[in-house]
């Protein structure tokens, strides 16, 4: 990271000061970060780079302030708290929006979105924000970046797809089973601290199940679903490997209700398993994953990387008040 400034030297204690920067600040190693970007080049050909580290923050600040690039570059120029969490002296130039993006399409084509989730969250755990008492499991679809195609089938029956994103599909939600064009995004959530552990990205008519086994870490003592996620030999596993079975159960075929015991406890698992919906609805809201930015699940699994190494960050910030 940059050195301070002269100008940095001459200004107030506490000028610019941004106390929950300086929190996610102090929770990692960023330099071991730093070892992970320096592959990736964050300017143009014949231009003094900006550290990949420095840039990298900057894009943390984009997801967590809710800025596009252009909203970013002018941010940097003006808020000593936004240039002081990147290293960026006040008397030094800051990307402009073009360089920002150009970074960002750089680690997204070197698939690095894996590493830098996987190291912080190695930090994390080692700090010991998380707590491992269950995992919660729970999927919520995103909508594509591409426009949606005409219908969810054509007439002869096959899916229609988008030339521009073809790695989408259809499927159905809610009651009313209205179509939804795009992915699922699938999270396997830390209870009681929030920090989310796994994450897979598919297309949108990939059932809960298929993705259910990734999601559990196996240091957890509980994993807590819905019936979606209920199968004989997923509850056979998890007794395998001493992880406690809360998923709930559903009626099958043969039975005319559930008995009543599995019905309580339905209702318990519930209101644990429920806080998984405050995770989708601030990924949603205010991290931009109501609607991928990126086509193609590679690159829409990037954005989704980012805006969890986002969450937990600050989801470990708020715990470290």
């Amino acid at each position: 990271m940059s050195q301070p400034s002269f100008v940095d030297a001459l200004l107030p204690s506490g000028f610019g000061r941004n106390e929950r920067l300086e929190r996610i600040s102090a929770l990692i190693d960023w330099e071991r970060l730093g070892l992970l970007l320096k592959t990736v080049r964050p300017g143009d050909t014949g231009r003094p780079p900006y550290e990949p580290l420095a840039m990298f923050r900057a894009l943390l600040l984009a997801q967590w302030y809710g800025l596009s690039d252009p909203m970013l570059e002018e941010s940097l120029n003006d808020r000593v708290s936004f240039r002081r969490f990147c290293g960026f002296p006040l008397d030094a130039a800051t990307p402009d929006e073009t360089t920002l993006c150009r970074f960002r399409n750089g680690l997204k084509q070197a698939g690095l979105g894996e590493a830098l989730f996987e190291e912080i969250l190695r930090q994390l755990d080692a700090a010991g924000f998380i707590l491992k008492t269950g995992t919660l499991v729970d999927a919520t679809l995103v909508r594509s970046a591409a426009r949606t195609p005409p219908s969810g089938s054509t007439p002869r029956g096959e899916e229609s797809r988008s030339p521009h994103d073809p790695d989408a599909n259809w499927t159905r939600q809610g009651r009313k089973r209205q179509s939804f064009f795009g992915y699922k995004a699938h999270l396997g959530v830390d209870q009681g601290s929030g920090l989310i552990r796994r994450r897979k990205l598919t297309p949108a008519k990939t059932y809960e199940s298929e993705a259910a086994d990734e999601l559990v870490v196996g240091d957890e003592r509980a994993v807590y679903a819905d019936k979606a996620y209920e199968k004989r030999e997923r509850r056979e596993a998890l007794k395998a490997r001493g992880v406690k079975d809360r998923i709930q159960h559903r009626r099958h075929k043969h039975m005319k209700a559930l008995p009543h015991w599995r019905q309580l406890r339905n209702k318990l698992i519930g209101r644990i398993r429920g806080a998984v919906e405050r995770t989708f609805s601030v990924l949603k809201g205010r991290y931009g994953l109501a609607r991928l930015r990126y086509r193609g699940i590679a690159a829409a699994a990037f954005q989704l990387d980012l805006a969890v190494i986002a969450f937990n960050l600050r989801t470990a910030a708020a715990r470290a008040e």
